[in-house]
């Protein structure tokens, strides 16, 4: 088991590591869409309309306590790792068991964000736990770690659960990490960056869209999926009018010019 020290130093170097990370990924496009381009990139905004910097800033506040809960986990994980699947020899399993081993972690925790989310909605939970997250009723990308403390140990949870039970290399792991913060900042961008038809085209109607989880931060109980659109499907938690919506902000993208953004509104409370 590693001393005090060794540990301590892991704690303070994955926090610095992951909150670059993660300003470079959510900072770089909160900068180009909501800073830089945002009177250009206006049309493709799905709700008309910005939030005011004192939500911007909640949602920064939270992301940086959901930092340190993860950290906390990644460093419990550390000090107990003979005990998990974790390999360190790239050559211990082959090529395309790597390979299928990131797949198997994506999907296994868009099945385990699915389950975890709707629970997290239960009346008994939500106001203690999911409720801080849907103070975003318009998020930026920001939001996608402004999580209560409670939710963030719930979220990060997947990651105990799979390296205590499947042979993961720390690419596989890495991997994992990258398309998982890519794709959950993407889901709260806030403006709709997929094609045309995106939305109920045979084989990539399957994948979320931004519009998609903009639809749950304003609608609430409707479109819980993380990375993919097959519990939402499967289980009929699809909001009604999710196809129209998307096609209704692409065609207002390709019919409207830059125009000037609507004054930032008040966050109102989701339910």
């Amino acid at each position: 088991m590693p001393g005090l020290e060794e540990i301590v130093l892991k704690m303070v170097r994955s926090f610095a590591r992951d909150y670059v990370r993660y300003t470079i990924f959510a900072g770089s496009l909160y900068f180009i869409f909501y800073v830089w381009k945002r009177r250009e990139l206006f049309r493709f905004k799905i709700q008309q309309k910005f939030p005011k910097n004192k939500d911007v800033w909640r949602e920064i506040g939270y992301s940086t306590l959901s930092m340190f809960v993860f950290v906390n986990v990644g460093t419990l994980i550390f000090i107990f790792h003979e005990h998990t699947r974790i390999y360190k020899d790239f050559n211990a399993h082959s090529v395309p068991y790597f390979i299928f081993s990131v797949v198997l972690f994506i999907f296994a925790h868009d099945a385990y964000f699915y389950v975890t989310h709707r629970l997290m909605h239960w009346k008994k939970i939500y106001p203690y736990v999911h409720k801080v997250h849907h103070l975003s009723v318009n998020p930026t990308p920001w939001a996608a770690f402004a999580f209560h403390p409670l939710e963030a140990l719930v979220e990060v949870g997947i990651l105990p659960l799979m390296v205590f039970t499947v042979p993961l290399h720390p690419l596989a792991i890495l991997a994992w990490v990258l398309f998982m913060l890519g794709y959950n900042v993407m889901g709260h961008l806030g403006f709709e960056v997929f094609p045309d038809g995106f939305a109920s085209h045979t084989i990539w109607k399957w994948h979320n869209t931004s519009t998609h989880h903009n639809m749950h931060h304003k609608k609430v109980t409707c479109n819980y999926g993380l990375y993919f659109n097959i519990w939402d499907r499967l289980l009929s938690t699809n909001h009604a009018q999710y196809e129209q919506e998307f096609d209704m902000v692409r065609e207002r993208a390709k019919n409207t010019g830059a125009t000037e953004p609507q004054p930032a509104t008040e966050a109102t409370e989701a339910i």
